[in-house]
């Protein structure tokens, strides 16, 4: 039996995908000073002004309802059959985002139906966001099987690393993870477009994904 691509199927997602800590966003300021080496423009965005840049209503139609922010749990995380990732820590392991800090994060839902999709949003200096999404990425796609259990419940995972859209920004990532879970499967693309100072990340349905990726992208690179 296939169950929705929930909530938590995609928490966990990020979960593994969470980083150290860089520094907090505190200054309120719309950009950071240090200069991209790409384009000469400011690296970094901040939180608030990151957030009209993500797709909302207007963008993705009136079937697409957005969810709820969910409150931030810190459960046990425990990774097992994947040194690479088991090597993070289990801190790294149980935030519901990438603790870059400069970041937003939408998810919604579609039709009416369980598909779902979520986009994240960060911002830094194109080298930290480089280093930290490539050393994840590769983590997560050299185990092909590993499984996780979090705060008692545990999920057995697949991944399986494919083709990036390579015309897409200057870096790009993406892969498909297969959930079990209670005898029920759950299937999330994940696929990472880093440009200059900016990371995004469009996990969900498959088919949504690669509907919305070109536009998640285009609103969130437009500079004005």
């Amino acid at each position: 039996m296939r169950v929705r691509v929930s909530t938590t199927a995609l928490g966990i997602t990020a979960a593994l995908l969470a980083l150290p800590a860089c520094s907090t966003d505190t200054t309120g300021a719309k950009y950071q000073t240090t200069p991209s080496a790409r384009t000469g423009k400011p690296a970094a965005l901040s939180s608030a002004a990151l957030e009209p840049r993500l797709l909302d209503r207007s963008d993705l139609g009136s079937s697409y309802l957005r969810k709820p922010e969910r409150t931030t749990q810190h459960d046990d995380v425990t990774v097992i059959g994947c040194p690479a990732l088991s090597k993070l820590g289990g801190d790294a392991a149980t935030g519901g985002t990438l603790t870059f800090p400069h970041k937003v994060k939408a998810a919604f839902t579609y039709g009416g139906s369980s598909s779902e999709v979520s986009e994240e949003l960060y911002s830094d200096s194109a080298n930290k966001l480089s280093g930290g999404i490539n050393r994840i990425f590769d983590a997560m796609s050299g185990c092909p099987t590993y499984q996780v259990v979090a705060g008692g419940t545990s999920i057995d995972i697949a991944s399986q690393k494919l083709p990036a859209p390579h015309d897409l920004g200057d870096e790009q990532w993406s892969q498909l993870l297969t959930f079990w879970a209670g005898g029920r499967s759950s299937v999330v693309k994940q696929t990472a477009i880093r440009d200059g100072g900016l990371l995004l990340i469009v996990s969900g349905s498959p088919a949504l994904v690669d509907r919305h990726l070109v536009k998640a992208l285009a609103k969130a690179s437009a500079t004005s």
